[in-house]
């Protein structure tokens, strides 16, 4: 289509998306979110982890690659994302992340995984409201594992610190995020052979598609980005304006 390579065109990629990256570090600062919640979405780089020559097992960035995600919930606007594992050292430097972003105390949501407690209150202290929400999921069937999420039995909200409204806790906000990174970015689509293969480029596209997310695409509910609800952008960006964060970068 282009008359290019195809790595031409997925190194060019490279630059827009470190661009963009960039820039929201710049400016999503400050922010003064009230509720906010967090989640890790999976995918892999290069191969599947079974898949992993042995002489390669344990070398990052060639298996199972984890996006952890921190999303307000009333403006939709991902305040921060890493990529990384699904270890108590990305949490904390995630978690570190979205602390160093936001300007007064919020109530904070995530699911059960058990690296956040120590995350959380190592980087937030005791100035947070913080509670998990424990899902409890049924068994599934052999044959149909790869294909369906086995079926959530109950949801159990859990306070942690500080005094959460129960009405907030919830993580679904950012856990349908989580679809409209999957179905918006191919690399993050199961059963396809539009994996990363390579982990610049899988961050490089993370980047890129949040710039988009955040300050280009309309989003149905509020009817403008996130970005302008969260009153870090004043207009519904173009591409043409995300493309000329090169320039000014």
């Amino acid at each position: 289509m282009t008359g290019a390579a195809k790595n031409t065109v997925a190194k060019l990629l490279l630059e827009p998306g470190e661009a963009c990256r960039e820039y929201q570090d710049r400016v999503l600062r400050d922010l003064t979110c009230q509720r906010v919640q967090c989640d890790e979405v999976w995918s892999f780089v290069a191969c599947k982890q079974k898949n992993i020559r042995q002489e390669r097992r344990g070398e990052f960035g060639i298996g199972d690659v984890w996006t952890w995600t921190a999303m307000d919930a009333d403006t939709k606007l991902m305040i921060c994302w890493l990529v990384g594992e699904r270890e108590a050292r990305d949490a904390y430097d995630f978690v570190c992340e979205l602390s160093s972003r936001l300007s007064n105390r919020v109530q904070l949501t995530t699911d059960g995984h058990s690296v956040y407690l120590n995350a959380v209150e190592r980087a937030f202290g005791s100035d947070i409201d913080y509670a998990m929400l424990v899902k409890v999921y049924g068994t599934t069937e052999e044959s149909e594992k790869r294909y369906s999420p086995p079926v959530c039995l109950a949801a159990n909200p859990t306070r942690i610190s500080g005094r959460p409204n129960p009405r907030h806790i919830s993580t679904s906000f950012v856990e349908r995020q989580n679809l409209t990174l999957r179905m918006g970015l191919r690399r993050f689509t199961r059963l396809t052979n539009a994996f990363s293969k390579k982990l610049e480029n899988h961050a490089c596209a993370v980047a890129l598609h949040f710039m988009y997310y955040n300050f280009a695409r309309i989003h149905q509910t509020l009817g403008t980005t996130p970005a302008v609800a969260a009153e870090v952008a004043d207009h519904a960006w173009s591409v043409e304006e995300i493309v000329g964060l090169l320039g000014s970068n």
